[in-house]
């Protein structure tokens, strides 16, 4: 997932986006290990949002999300430690969830499955984007551009936490180094 440069569709959440709003429990018999139910997996990614939400993540009989970013406010993955919440947004195709905070297992299981980058931002940048907006996302230079508005913004460093990502994952990490 080696990128310095993340483009695309933002999708804008609220705050306290739990793991059943990412992924309920009915979809958690899914085998992320197996090429089909992994695909499933991004179909289903954020289905429990409440009906308040107009605009879908992944459009119905779609698998692939037409919105790569996702940026939220506080306290994004909040409830269970499940590793399908992570797992499903990126079988869905996102690439990174840019948020004010994140629960930390859920920024964990980000990590360790290597599927998505959690960056946190300072600035409430829900605030500065609407649904749809375009954005470009620079890892090297730390910034977050609103492609659709010009207005640019800094994001904080991932650090290590970006190797480990694009090794693909802790385990993937681990034996690239020598270390399993």
């Amino acid at each position: 997932m080696a990128e310095n440069i993340i483009k695309g569709k933002v999708f804008i959440a609220g705050d306290n986006i739990d793991t059943d709003q990412i992924i309920p429990a009915q979809y958690l018999a899914l085998v992320p290990t197996n090429p089909e139910e992994y695909k499933k997996l991004g179909s289903y990614a954020l289905c429990g949002l409440p009906d308040s939400y107009k605009t879908r993540y992944v459009k119905d009989n779609e698998f692939e999300t037409e919105f790569p970013i996702i940026i939220a406010r506080s306290n994004f993955g909040c409830g269970s430690s499940r590793e399908h919440a992570p797992i499903s947004l990126g079988a869905a195709g996102c690439k990174a969830v840019i948020a004010n905070s994140f629960a930390r297992i859920f920024f964990r299981n980000c990590i360790s499955t290597g599927e998505v980058y959690p960056i946190e931002a300072a600035d409430v940048l829900a605030d500065k984007f609407n649904n749809g907006d375009e954005a470009e996302i620079n890892l090297t230079t730390l910034t977050v551009k609103n492609v659709t508005s010009g207005e640019e913004f800094s994001i904080k460093d991932l650090g290590s936490v970006k190797e480990v990502i694009e090794a693909g994952g802790i385990f993937n990490f681990a034996r690239k180094n020598d270390m399993i």
